[in-house]
């Protein structure tokens, strides 16, 4: 009796079966989910692929809202583009320059937040997001005192971000004392994955292989605890985490 329905499925399915197991291998190349997810799909044919989409793919309908947003930076980002012909005033920079940011097209913002800073300048934002362009371009020591004056506006800014990113700009420029200091005030209220997977691998680095598995376990460990929906926020970090466990000798 299951064979006859599990049989009268796949021949409702096929041709559309293949077509599913497309869309799901497609979604899971670029969310990269768990790996049994892939097995699923593989083995479990249609049906395996419909379960996939239903849910690792079907949340990501909610992405749509944010497809539409880009659209609309897009259209501003081309509106500021002559704008600033005409007015090129340090708040349309600034304005550019977060549209870029939010792109992700952070070697664009940057020259724009550098036009927007100015002596005036009295809030953290700007000097924040050209700290992170400078970072994502491995410029570190322009990041340095960017972040420096952050975290003098805000101990807590974004929060305490910024003190974890302050902390691993000092450990890429070599400098092991205040990098852990900032990295212990940081991790003393924060559980931001970044700030424990930088933390790792500074510790790595320092040779501490013991105390860097430990913390980069526990950026792992949230695999268990975490709701599904920051689970796929944080899966950068997690296969981060992983990579560093693997290079790391064994206990």
């Amino acid at each position: 009796m299951l064979a006859t329905i599990m049989g009268s499925l796949l021949f409702l399915f096929y041709p559309w079966g293949i077509v599913l197991q497309i869309l799901a291998l497609v979604h899971f190349a670029r969310r990269r989910p768990d790996n049994y997810w892939l097995w699923i799909i593989l083995i479990g044919g249609a049906i395996g692929a419909l379960a996939y989409l239903l849910i690792e793919a079907a949340p990501d309908v909610t992405l749509l809202g944010g497809t539409v947003r880009g659209f609309s930076r897009r259209k501003r980002i081309r509106e500021l583009q002559f704008v600033i012909m005409d007015n090129p005033s340090p708040g349309n920079f600034e304005e550019l320059g977060d549209l870029y940011f939010d792109e992700e097209r952070y070697a664009q913002a940057r020259p724009c937040f550098d036009k927007a800073i100015s002596p005036r300048t009295d809030h953290a934002d700007p000097f924040y997001r050209r700290a992170i362009c400078a970072m994502e371009a491995g410029d570190y020591p322009s990041a340095l005192p960017d972040l420096e004056r952050v975290v003098a506006f805000d101990r807590q800014y974004d929060y305490h971000r910024a003190l974890g990113l302050l902390a691993h700009c000092y450990a890429k420029l070599g400098k092991p004392e205040v990098a852990e200091k900032l990295f212990d005030e940081a991790r003393a209220t924060s559980t931001l994955s970044e700030t424990q997977y930088n933390y790792a691998s500074f510790l790595a680095a320092q040779g501490r292989a013991a105390e860097a598995r430990q913390i980069a376990q526990q950026v792992l460990n949230k695999k268990v605890t975490l709701p599904h929906y920051l689970k796929r926020r944080e899966r950068p970090w997690f296969r981060r985490a992983q990579s560093l466990l693997k290079q790391l000798p064994a206990a």
